[in-house]
């Protein structure tokens, strides 16, 4: 029997409490094995990132509380070593030839829908990992379209970002592994 995969990809800059309750939310009511989160290695829409090596240890951070069925994937890093750019289809087609044993499912926020027409051949995407989609606190899914019942808090990375660089507390949006981590690092200030 294949091993069915949520592939969970982002920026994780950085990661925060909603990411990690997403995943628990996924592992206990969706029909996968296990969850991977993919940092992207460069935002396909040119935001500006933490590097990357920082961005991966954040998330084994974040995902080490939920134990082997979370892990954290670098095949973005690979895709983008391959292709010169990321791609979520890019990223698919490699898992699929490494991979070959396992079924995808793309995890993302129902936020996300929205922008859908901007993925590069989103249609496809669907295809090879049908979307569970979560749903996102004050966002609506597009008409046709629908999430999980549970919405997820409104925590975003760009909120916590703003809170370190005004030093701010962010205490109650990260986990304080991850936190730890980004003052160690001093990264966001």
């Amino acid at each position: 029997m294949a091993t069915t995969v949520a592939l969970f990809g982002g920026s994780f800059n950085p990661p925060h409490v909603a990411h990690a309750l997403v995943a628990l939310y996924v592992l206990e009511t969706a029909p996968v094995d296990v969850v991977w989160f993919a940092p992207t290695y460069v935002h396909a829409f040119g935001k500006e990132l933490a590097p990357y090596d920082d961005r991966v240890a954040m998330c084994e951070l974040a995902a080490a509380p939920l134990g082997a069925r979370a892990r954290v994937s670098r095949i973005e890093a690979d895709v983008f070593a391959a292709r010169g750019e990321n791609r979520t289809l890019f990223t698919l087609e490699l898992l699929a030839t490494t991979h070959p044993d396992h079924a995808f499912r793309l995890l993302v926020g129902a936020d996300i829908l929205h922008e859908a027409a901007k993925w590069h051949r989103w249609d496809e995407v669907c295809r090879r990992a049908p979307p569970i989609v979560i749903g996102r606190g004050g966002v609506e899914p597009p008409d046709g379209a629908s999430a999980t019942e549970l919405s997820m808090p409104a925590v975003s990375s760009t909120e916590v970002r703003r809170r370190l660089g005004a030093g701010e507390d962010a205490s109650g949006l990260v986990s304080r592994s991850v936190l730890g981590y980004i003052d160690r690092r001093g990264l966001y200030r």
